[in-house]
């Protein structure tokens, strides 16, 4: 199983206490440091996908529960109205992110802010986050890693001037959280609420 270069730090030093731990009599203990050791492997978990071939499909950048989709939501910069998909990921989720489409990295923005639990529809615009638009041949596309409850870290190795190319890894985040996707209102969307959808190859919406 392939799992995410962020994971040894976490998975090296429980492992070598569960070994200390086994030359002791606190089996209960070592038992519990196996445990978390496992989970941390499971939850970096970092499977290939097959990336549709569509040059128009916007695919989605996380694993996830699709929560919720506003199709009058307005961008504060441009006034321009849009859809934006908001994608929910629990701890069991994947939590490696992917480039939603292929283009240009024209902005990159890390903003402060709350620690709204990530199903909370406020946490889109009041939690801590990293958003990225890019300039795709179809269109301008936003997403944002935004942090939740439990998940404050953001891993964003996209840099502003970057070539993104569709379905590639970018980033990641610990320990549940949430993604937001906008795409111009007249992209097809081919979701609904509900959907459970896979980082790279969900198709999210087609752009016209």
């Amino acid at each position: 199983m392939k799992v995410a270069s962020d994971a040894w730090r976490f998975f090296l030093p429980v492992l070598a206490g569960a070994i200390a731990l086994c030359f002791t009599h606190f089996y209960v203990m070592t038992l519990a440091m196996c445990l978390l050791a496992g989970f941390i492997l499971f939850f970096f978990r970092d499977p290939e996908r097959v990336i549709p071939a569509e040059p128009n499909a916007v695919v989605s950048p996380a694993d996830g529960l699709l929560h919720k989709i506003d199709t009058e939501w307005f961008d504060a910069e441009t006034g321009e109205k849009r859809t934006r998909v908001s994608i929910f990921l629990s701890v069991f989720n994947v939590h490696v992110n992917r480039f939603p489409v292929s283009g240009k990295i024209s902005k990159r923005e890390a903003r402060e802010g709350k620690f709204l639990a990530a199903f909370n529809h406020l946490a889109s615009e009041e939690n801590a986050q990293v958003a990225l638009v890019i300039d795709s041949p179809y269109g301008r596309i936003t997403v944002k890693q935004i942090v939740g409850l439990i998940a404050r870290r953001i891993v964003c190795h996209a840099q502003l001037g970057q070539m993104a190319v569709k379905g590639e890894r970018y980033g990641l985040m610990r320990f549940g959280s949430r993604m937001d996707v906008t795409v111009p209102s007249s992209a097809e969307l081919k979701v609904k609420v509900g959907d459970k959808v896979q980082a790279g190859s969900t198709i999210l919406a087609l752009l016209k």
